[in-house]
């Protein structure tokens, strides 16, 4: 909700709408209250976050055109929203997701399937067709996705769509090197490439972004996946691969050379390079630490990202259920005896290209890598069934690689008695913000290490030992992100100087933009879905699929369309960016009255 709005940027998970400082309810106070109605109306309550207010209003709107008595409980935050969520305070919440791996698996996992890691459903059917569709081509998977939309949307209306979003991002192009700002259509803004126009400040001017969360879910890849940490994340944690622009996976600018897929698809080899340390901070300056990063990390990372029990509050686990094993391989020959997928060629072939030194040796120390010599450390990762997906898994941020050492020894609680009053684990915003508490463990392997932070802003410095003298090592030394909650603030502190990039533009303000001359606007189709999700526990709507199909068909996507200009799309289901199924939502009061009628006679 969202990687992840909460509205998900990259990454992920999102929300959205209004503001309300309401008391908490228990569950049983909810569970004995009733709606006090309004005439023949049926009350509805809608949860979301205030920045997403127009949003919210046309939804109201449109229920309460097809009989609905629509209370809006609008939250200032996403801290207070959720919190309303856990509660249970609400009958449907503004959502989004984002799908910033670019696979449609990622679009359903987390989301929809019992015991996801953000999924409030349980429905055996939906699971199973999520699971077939995992193991299939994109050749086969299409029909798959398509009977898991009927069932998620038009069989058991779990979700209402609204529309798929543009991506967008303006930048100060007086002060910023144009070709240095990328916008993808799922990987987070690399930081590593951003410039200005005079190189001169690269060493001392900060570039200035902003973001509307001053609150971080974690610093640990794992234990977040949405808009707060996200990008933040993607840029302090290297992974095994990236996606280019246009959702195509590739080794570049990633801890891998090569990469290569054995036939059978159950078996996946990386090959490492040998030029990133991580990056420590002292006297909130980065340094480097002198250890490199290496297989027993990778190992390491990506155990503990697919052990739903490695720390708690594990967000991102079902993300990488797939695996079976991850390993260093330690004999070069037999490399030679493996086919490619699809391919004529050897595992090894595949991984010695474009290598200025062949293999010449697998090393089991990291140190002893050096791949001017042809020493090479090479993992293997095998997944449990033939899951070709499992790639863009490990280009997202929880797959970012952290310091076996650091982790270990800062996380020596028992994770089944962890006390959140007395434990501070790896990653917590506390040890990086600024007051008593500060106290920064953060090894990162990534361009960037986070050096401190305040309710202002987070200030991000340059990782010494991140790939240097080679195009992918970062251009500025300080990456400077200012907490700016609204998007008209934003967009004024933009427009005066005050911030370089404002990233996720509404698209109200996109005239706003390009009728400035020091601005440049960039835009792209994104995997950004936002939709309504139903309480499945304690509410109407858990019980009676017929209250949720009258919301369902109350949902006009036009009118949203409209609003914004034609600068959204119509969506069925968070997959809708990705796989055409055919499928669509169509407005129809007379089934909305019929559902609605239904259910009112169930009730007596």
């Amino acid at each position: 909700m969202k990687k992840k709005r909460k509205l998900l940027i990259p990454a992920i998970l999102g929300v959205s709408l209004m503001l309300s400082g309401c008391t908490l309810a228990t569950k049983d106070e909810q569970a004995q209250s009733k709606p006090s109605g309004d005439g023949n109306r049926v009350d509805i309550e809608l949860l979301a976050l205030s920045s997403q207010e127009t949003d919210a209003n046309i939804t109201r709107d449109q229920l309460t055109k097809n009989g609905f008595n629509v209370k809006l409980n609008l939250q200032p935050d996403y801290g207070s929203y959720k919190a309303q969520q856990d509660a249970g305070n609400f009958d449907v919440v503004l959502s989004g997701w984002t799908t910033v791996t670019g696979n449609p698996d990622y679009a359903v996992r987390s989301l929809f399937k019992t015991g996801g890691d953000y999924s409030i459903m349980a429905d055996k059917e939906i699971d199973e067709l999520i699971e077939k569709a995992s193991t299939q081509t994109q050749g086969q998977y299409t029909d798959t996705y398509k009977q898991l939309e009927q069932k998620l949307v038009f069989d058991k209306a779990y979700i209402a769509p609204l529309f798929t979003s543009i991506k967008s991002q303006a930048f100060n192009q007086e002060v910023l090197k144009k070709d240095s700002v990328r916008l993808s259509k799922s990987r987070s803004l690399p930081w590593e490439e951003l410039d200005f126009n005079d190189a001169g400040k690269r060493a001392k001017d900060p570039i200035i972004l902003q973001s509307p969360m001053p609150t971080l879910t974690s610093l640990d890849p794992i234990k977040g996946n949405d808009g707060s940490i996200n990008i933040i994340n993607t840029n302090m944690y290297v992974r095994l691969l990236n996606l280019t622009d246009d959702d195509k996976l590739t080794a570049e600018g990633s801890l891998s050379y090569n990469f290569a897929i054995a036939e059978g698809n159950t078996d996946y080899y990386f090959i490492l390079r040998d030029d990133i340390n991580f990056a420590q901070i002292k006297d909130k300056l980065a340094v480097d630490t002198g250890e490199r990063v290496g297989a027993d990390d990778v190992i390491f990372s990506l155990q503990r990202a697919k052990d739903k029990n490695s720390v708690p509050n594990h967000r991102t686990y079902t993300l990488h259920e797939h695996i079976k094993n991850v390993e260093l391989v330690t004999d070069p020959a037999t490399l030679d005896s493996i086919k490619q997928s699809g391919s004529s060629e050897t595992v090894k072939s595949g991984l010695e290209k474009g290598l200025g030194a062949k293999i010449s040796a697998l090393v089991p120390d990291k140190k002893q890598a050096n791949s001017k010599e042809g020493k090479y450390q090479i993992v293997k990762l095998t997944t449990i069934n033939p899951f070709p997906q499992v790639l863009n898994y490990l280009a997202h941020q929880s797959a970012g690689i952290v310091s076996k050492k650091q982790v270990e020894s800062i996380n020596k609680y028992d994770v089944a008695k962890f006390d959140v009053n007395k434990d501070i684990p790896y990653g917590d915003q506390n040890t990086v913000t600024e007051g008593a508490k500060y106290n920064n463990t953060l090894f990162t392997s990534g361009p960037y290490i986070l050096s401190y932070k305040n309710e202002y802003e987070a200030i991000f410095l340059k990782n010494p030992a991140y790939m240097a003298g080679t195009k992918h090592e970062p251009k500025v030394n300080t990456i400077k992100n200012r907490f700016i909650k609204d998007a008209d603030s934003s967009l004024s502190a933009l427009r005066s100087g005050e911030i370089h990039l404002f990233y996720s533009v509404p698209e109200t303000k996109f005239d706003i933009v390009k009728n400035d001359s020091k601005l440049s606007l960039q835009t792209t189709p994104s995997n950004a879905v936002s939709y309504l999700l139903f309480n499945t526990k304690n509410r109407e709507v858990a019980k009676s699929a017929d209250l949720r199909k009258a919301v369902l068909y109350s949902i006009n996507q036009d009118e949203f369309l409209a609003y914004y200009k034609n600068n959204k799309f119509k969506a069925v289901s968070t997959l809708s960016p990705m796989v055409q199924t055919g499928l669509e939502l169509k407005a129809d009061a007379g089934k909305a009255k019929e559902f609605l009628n239904a259910y009112k006679a169930g009730k007596k």
